[in-house]
């Protein structure tokens, strides 16, 4: 018995659909602002062909994947500089007392503890009128030798942008919490909307047309 050739299925046309549809501009560093949809039956009837509840949820899904990623990266950015702004506060407060002692041809020798390995410290005497350079850790095992003016300069830059990033961040992260927020209710509407529209099509002599919010 021969088998009946299977006939080829129709493939359902899909709108073409980008980030751009459902997004409008950027803020200052880059991150898209989710477009709030007001009407979604004039929304979805804007494409060719109209685009399908599940597109457009599917749509703003990965979008608000994109902001998740986004609020995580910068929870991370923000926790880092949070705890690298007070150490570059320290450091400055440090570097302006040796400058102090330096400067005072009276200032008698002082002793310092620092850290040979974890947990263990050993003490040094320092020359403080005798002194003029101090060494900086600049991260990945390498560290430099600066003048006092030197070390207060690289350090003063170092923490005006490390202030500035935090408030950068800090403004990001509002702005990115803020899309999340959009991007649930227009997946609300979206939702609410298929099913009024759906409930309606039931209906006796209800028009086929799409349904706005």
């Amino acid at each position: 018995m021969s088998a009946a050739a299977a006939e080829p299925k129709e493939e359902e046309d899909v709108p073409n659909m980008s980030l751009l549809d459902i997004t409008e501009g950027d803020n200052e560093r880059g991150i898209p602002k989710a477009k709030f949809i007001d009407d979604v039956g004039a929304f979805s009837t804007s494409f060719q062909p109209p685009a399908s509840p599940e597109l457009l949820i599917g749509a703003y899904s990965d979008l608000m994947n994109k902001y998740r990623t986004y609020e995580a990266q910068l929870n991370q950015r923000q926790l880092r500089l949070q705890e690298k702004v007070p150490e570059l506060e320290k450091s400055l407060s440090l570097l302006r007392t040796l400058m102090e002692k330096q400067q005072n041809p009276d200032s008698e020798p002082g002793v310092a503890r620092y850290s040979l390995a974890d947990n263990i410290f050993a003490q040094a005497e320092l020359d403080y009128p005798g002194n003029q350079t101090v060494n900086l850790w600049l991260g990945a095992n390498v560290m430099l030798e600066f003048t006092y003016q030197e070390a207060l300069d690289f350090l003063s830059q170092n923490q005006n942008r490390a202030k500035t990033e935090l408030d950068e961040t800090k403004i990001d992260l509002a702005f990115v919490r803020d899309q999340i927020v959009t991007s649930e209710v227009t997946m609300s509407r979206i939702f609410n909307w298929d099913v009024r529209r759906k409930r309606n099509s039931k209906q006796p002599g209800a028009s086929t047309n799409a349904v706005s919010t």
